[in-house]
């Protein structure tokens, strides 16, 4: 019965997430597929120690000056005084593994600071979905699919995984919604299921990554399950909870296939 069943609500962007209407104690999923979430997903996978996420690039330069290493961008192009980008591909294991990682995006880490009020926030993408699914499931609690978009605007690429999450969510039995973002989200997917990457042609957010290369991680992006990890943010930092005693190596050979 839906009064048993748990909500799950999309959010098309950081501007509306004061305005979303699940009350009470819900978790927020994050996402910003293009690229925030999956690089964070690939980190904690390899096995960063933990993510220190910050929403200023000044606060990402203060921790660079306490001996942090530094993931950060504008515009998807890496900042000067930072060690890494947003490349999921540069986050190997033998770059971070056991480490502690600042990190600070144009869209993610914004988005991440405005959701502080749900009770959890998990981070959301392709290459963890079945993982995040199952942990959803076992948490009994709503849910709300949190979209970074592009500088608060809607964007096309997290709301088609929206779409992907709401619609695993509902298929658990566990999840029901009258959400009209969510309906709207699990249409787009719909449509683009069957060949994702060709949807994504439409994507803004493609193009601006192509006109700066950086766009070999398109491929990975849209690969499910390539990790069993669901990293939370905890209010301070962002760790691994994990759904497999095998974490996933990001080799070179796991490139190739994904691409």
């Amino acid at each position: 019965m839906v009064q048993d069943m748990r909500s799950v609500e999309v959010c098309f962007s950081p501007e509306l997430f004061q305005d979303v209407v699940t009350t009470g104690d819900f978790i927020v999923v994050l996402v910003d597929i293009l690229r925030a979430t999956t690089t964070i997903c690939t980190a904690v996978g390899n096995g960063v120690e933990a993510i220190i996420p910050v929403a200023t690039h000044e606060e990402a330069r203060r921790l660079k000056s306490q001996g942090y290493l530094v993931a950060s961008e504008k515009d998807g192009v890496q900042v000067d005084f930072a060690d890494f980008g947003n490349s999921a591909f540069s986050f190997t294991r033998e770059a971070i593994g056991g480490k502690t990682l600042v990190y600070c995006t144009t869209n993610g880490t914004r988005a991440l600071e405005m959701a502080k009020s749900a009770s959890s926030i998990a981070i959301g993408a392709f290459i963890n979905l079945s993982a995040v699914t199952e942990w959803l499931a076992g948490q009994q609690k709503n849910v709300v699919v949190l979209c970074s978009g592009w500088k608060n605007k809607f964007c096309l690429e997290d709301t088609l995984f929206a779409g992907a999450l709401t619609r695993r969510l509902l298929d658990t039995g566990l999840f029901h919604s009258e959400c009209d973002s969510a309906n709207a989200s699990m249409d787009l997917w719909n449509l683009a299921e069957s060949d994702v990457l060709g949807y994504v042609e439409k994507a803004a957010q493609r193009h601006r990554l192509k006109k700066l290369g950086l766009d070999d991680v398109i491929p990975y992006s849209f690969a499910c399950d390539q990790v069993k990890v669901v990293p939370v943010f905890d209010g301070k930092l962002i760790k691994g909870t994990w759904l497999t005693h095998r974490p996933f190596d990001l080799r070179p050979e796991v490139r190739r296939r994904s691409a």
